[in-house]
């Protein structure tokens, strides 16, 4: 085999985060009395993606970007609502969302067979902790490293140190990372000199400053490269 240890990315790449995030804004809507519209929607995730992509430059930490998030959706529709309160909601709804991407239960259970698997994560701990406990993938995961447990975050090379330093018996040649993520799992996997294969379902174009050693759109084909 060519990489006995698979690190998986979680969200996008094994569970289906985008149904996942829409429900639970429609949740936050329904218990905060704001209005549930697409617009409102494509606001809110417009903040969110500035967030993230601030975190995963390190400019801020994750406890403040995900009630952040919601101080400036909030300010753009212009409703006095509490952020911590629906960053709450937001939250206690994505730890019951356990729906998975198409093939992910497959693969993950026919690779677990004969491949040590991991999942690699910058979600929030609490809500990535229950997600899994929840999903029908638990028993194929040997465990889960998540960025507030570790103390970093991808794409930082100390994300990927106490990651190594928890699995015994891998290196950078044995392993693989694979993720959806371009500034975090594929950028992570070069930082720390890891091979890596990009998920990319909706085939969105290549980049041309990172590298990347495979490319799939359907999680299957990981059979032929791991």
């Amino acid at each position: 085999m060519n990489y006995p240890y698979l690190l998986f990315d979680a969200d996008n790449t094994l569970f289906d985060f985008d149904k996942a995030n829409r429900t639970a804004f429609s949740a936050v809507c329904t218990e905060h009395d704001i209005p549930d519209t697409e617009e409102n929607f494509r606001t809110y995730e417009q903040c969110n993606a500035r967030m993230w992509a601030a975190f995963d430059r390190g400019e801020v930490t994750k406890d403040f970007l995900v009630v952040q998030r919601y101080r400036d959706f909030l300010a753009a529709i212009g409703l006095d609502r509490s952020a911590e309160g629906c960053n709450h909601t937001h939250l206690t709804t994505l730890g019951i969302s356990n729906v998975l991407l198409p093939y992910a239960e497959e693969v993950c259970r026919e690779l677990s067979r004969t491949h040590t698997l991991y999942l690699v994560t910058n979600a929030v701990a609490s809500v990535q902790r229950e997600r899994l406990r929840r999903s029908t993938i638990v028993p194929y995961i040997t465990d889960a490293f998540i960025s507030e447990e570790a103390g970093a975050a991808k794409p930082s090379t100390a994300y990927f140190d106490y990651v190594f330093a928890h699995i015994d018996g891998i290196t950078r040649e044995n392993c693989i990372v694979i993720g959806d993520s371009l500034s975090s799992d594929i950028k992570g996997a070069n930082n720390y000199g890891l091979p890596c294969c990009w998920y990319n379902p909706k085939g969105a174009a290549r980049p041309t400053d990172l590298r990347i050693d495979y490319e799939i759109t359907d999680l299957r084909q990981l059979f032929d490269i791991v």
